[in-house]
């Protein structure tokens, strides 16, 4: 597992503090063809991170889609260095790199994903503990994800999904 770049997780990570519901509220990716075909079809996603004993990562996301709200459960494997996890995409057949770069625990956290296919593609999801974070947050991430190359065009911060998931969950 190499850490990217100048990229390195959180100093002194903890995976308790961590744990719990958090909605991706922005969103960099790299990849050409997913700023232009999903821009306006994007909404706020709604994870719950859950801690396994052996120090690996369930993690449960809520997206918004055409045909309604969908659930994936991820599994993300620990490394030796904490705040960085693997794991395997069946979507790509691929092992992803998962890096915790910043957090305050209570309020956001900056996550880096970065995969190898035929080219390097790299992911900067800015969560937040409610579908809402401060202005100086948002810039913060967008700050992080120009300075790591990230276009301008290329950072999404979607608007809320509506009932997704559903009301009661």
């Amino acid at each position: 597992m190499g850490v990217h770049g100048d990229v390195q997780p959180q100093r002194d990570f903890d995976l308790q503090r961590f744990a719990g519901k958090w909605y991706r509220v922005g969103l960099a990716y790299d990849s050409p063809g997913f700023t232009a075909s999903y821009r306006d079809k994007l909404r706020v996603s709604m994870g719950i991170l859950n801690p396994q004993t052996n120090g690996d990562v369930n993690l449960t996301m809520w997206t918004q889609r055409s045909t309604g709200c969908r659930s994936k459960l991820y599994t993300y494997e620990k490394t030796a260095i904490p705040g960085a996890f693997t794991y395997f995409s069946t979507r790509h057949n691929k092992v992803k790199d998962i890096t915790v770069v910043e957090t305050n625990y209570n309020e956001y956290a900056l996550v880096l994903k970065h995969k190898k296919m035929d080219r390097e593609y790299t992911q900067v999801a800015l969560y937040g503990r409610s579908q809402k974070v401060k202005p100086e947050v948002i810039q913060k991430f967008k700050d992080f994800a120009t300075s790591h190359g990230f276009p301008k065009d290329a950072i999404l911060t979607p608007p809320p999904a509506e009932n997704c998931p559903p009301s009661g969950r």
